[in-house]
Parts: C-alpha cells; structure tokens; sequence
C-alpha cells in the first residue's frame, strides 16, 4: 500500500497577497491623502523660503541706503569719497600677487 499524504487548509491555493496595491480602494485614497499632504507641506516650505528672500533683499536696499548717506556725509564734510575704501557689491577679496616666479623653495 502506498502512503497518502493528508493535505489541511494551510494547502489551498489562494489569490490573497496577489492584488494590485493600486486596485483597492482604501489603499489608493491614502496614497492620495499622502501625496496632497507632502504637497501642501511643500508649498509653505517655499512661501518661508521666498519670505526669507524677500526679508534679505529688503536688508541690501536698507543696507545701500545707509551707505549712500554715509557717502553724502562725508561729501558734505569735504572727504573724499575715494580715500575711503568701498568694495563694490559683488566682488569677492582678490588674490595676493605671486612675489615668485620659480617653484616653491624652503630654505633651512
């Protein structure tokens, strides 16, 4: 006689674990949910970023303002307005000239 081999419940083949994730309902309104929330934390990310622009571009104008009357302060006193060094807006320190021209020497 042949041994049979008792299958259970565990063994029946079942489409559960098979479904699109994007079919059922209450999945798909939650990835929306998710998605309009990540949109609207978004847009108050860069409405506090263009106010911080904004907060920063008011600070050059009030900061060239008080410059320019500095400038007419001093007009007015007769100095020289180029005796006083001003660098102008944008431009970085420039780089010390070389002093040599050979390779780099140590001398002990």
């Amino acid at each position: 006689m042949t041994k049979r081999i008792m299958k259970g419940v565990q063994d029946i083949r079942t489409l559960s674990g098979r479904v699109d994730e994007g079919t059922i309902p209450y999945k798909a309104y939650m990835k929306l949910s998710i998605l309009e929330m990540e949109k609207f934390r978004r847009g108050k990310e860069k409405q506090s970023a263009l106010e911080r622009v904004r907060k920063i571009d008011q600070r050059f104008q009030d900061i060239e303002v008080a410059r320019q009357e500095i400038m007419r302060a001093l007009g007015a006193k007769g100095i020289n307005s180029r005796a006083v060094s001003v660098t102008p807006e944008g431009a970085g320190p420039e780089a010390a000239p070389r002093t040599t021209t050979g390779p780099f020497k140590i001398r002990y």
